[in-house]
């Protein structure tokens, strides 16, 4: 019997390979490149997994190496680059899943922050913005107010955002917002002030659980870069029971009754603001970290939603482990990524600190303003979030990613999966 993962998270696919093997399920990973995932496929027996390698931008061959899969039984599709291809993938073979508008729904931001201020959880609507109206400026102040956010409505990896906090801001935003490639629309939403978090939260029919919450430590403004998480931010029950309820009211209001979300939120001087709703389990090292900090394979109710089982692990008693906290690396400068020093001092360092590495020698790095520019993660654990982020920053300041100039004239990208 067989699951497929059209394509997936830079890291987890080991754990969903053992997750699949436990619940009886052959695990198929299809991708457009193998290389994407080298860090896990070199920790995994080969016959652990098939990997298929096929242009997953594909919906047609995607379809037909599907259907050639011998007892296929579900479709995990767990990145935001695929979701709404997996959705009506999913529909179209008659698997178990979601209702393919709802996904669509929860990857257009401007859309369900619509849905949310019409059912009262926010207090903030979208407003639609046309960088080449020569009013957007005006417009954005007087519909949004200030501070506002301008965003891609399908953007991800805190790829073009721009932060508003007066009239100059915005007319400087617009042209540099009309000189982007954006993946939905241009649109504008209050920006609330606050520490951000993340919930990572499981549902099924319609009730919602609460694994844990993730900090998000991000640059300073005006920039919106992730640096530092870590799991589980020790809230006082009162608060996490409140917040368990209001994002279950969240996820009601647009229809997302079933699966992992990665919901981003921040805490205001009103309570829990939405900034966005992944409709997946978290990326970079944050499906790690649950796993760890809960003491459960997470990726069993992965493969359990995508078998139309309801997961044990939501009601299941956690056993708990240590909290974790890793530090996204980036280089000093753009270039092309030679490697890194220092990880040799990590083993005389508290919180048992590991590198994992995402980019490889030879890669460009062009962006460093956003999630594009990191090269690697420093992952550490302790008895609470906080000392895992000590102990996680402190290596991560051991750690230099190299670059070196970029070789003239231009250089070739290479295509990097998202997450």
């Amino acid at each position: 019997m067989t699951v497929v993962s059209l394509e997936s998270l830079t890291f987890g696919l080991g754990h969903l390979v053992r997750a699949a093997e436990r619940l009886g399920e052959q695990l198929v990973l299809l991708t457009s490149d193998p290389s994407w995932y080298g860090h896990e496929l070199q920790r995994l027996p080969s016959h652990a997994l098939d990997v298929v390698t096929t242009d997953t931008f594909d919906t047609e061959a995607v379809a037909a190496h599907l259907r050639r899969m011998p007892e296929l039984r579900g479709l995990i599709s767990s990145t935001d680059t695929w979701t709404t291809v997996g959705a009506e993938l999913t529909a179209r073979l008659g698997l178990p899943g979601l209702d393919p508008a709802v996904l669509r729904l929860t990857r257009d931001k401007a859309a369900v922050r619509d849905r949310l201020f019409a059912a009262g959880l926010t207090a903030g609507r979208a407003a639609e913005v046309d960088p080449g109206d020569p009013e957007a400026a005006a417009r954005l102040v007087k519909e949004v107010g200030l501070p506002a956010v301008l965003k891609d409505s399908a953007g991800t990896g805190s790829q073009n955002v721009w932060l508003v906090r007066d009239r100059e801001e915005a007319e400087a935003a617009l042209p540099a917002a009309a000189d982007r490639q954006l993946k939905g629309r241009l649109f504008a939403e209050p920006y609330f002030s606050g520490p951000v978090y993340s919930a990572e939260t499981l549902s099924w029919a319609g009730r919602t659980r609460l694994l844990g919450v993730s900090s998000r430590l991000m640059s300073p403004e005006p920039r919106f870069r992730e640096e530092i998480t870590a799991f589980p931010v020790a809230f006082p029950r009162q608060r996490h029971e409140a917040l368990e309820r209001w994002l279950g009211q969240v996820l009601a209001a647009v229809g997302y009754s079933d699966r992992f979300a990665h919901v981003e939120f921040a805490w205001t001087t009103a309570g829990p603001e939405l900034v966005e709703i992944n409709p997946r389990i978290g990326g970079a090292l944050v499906g790690e970290g649950m796993c760890r900090a809960l003491g459960v394979n997470v990726y069993e109710a992965m493969v359990e939603t995508a078998l139309g089982l309801r997961p044990a692990l939501m009601d299941m008693e956690l056993p708990g482990g240590p909290a974790v906290a890793f530090v996204l690396g980036y280089p000093a400068r753009p270039g092309v990524f030679t490697g890194v020093a220092g990880l040799d001092r990590l083993a005389d360092m508290p919180g048992s600190p590991v590198w994992y590495p995402v980019k490889r020698p030879g890669d460009p790095i062009e962006h460093l303003d956003d999630s594009r520019g990191y090269a690697g993660i420093v992952y550490a654990e302790a008895e609470t979030a906080e000392l895992a982020t000590h102990c996680a920053v402190a290596a991560a300041g051991a750690v230099r990613v190299l670059t070196e100039p970029f070789p003239e004239p231009g250089h070739a990208a290479r295509h990097m999966s998202d997450g």
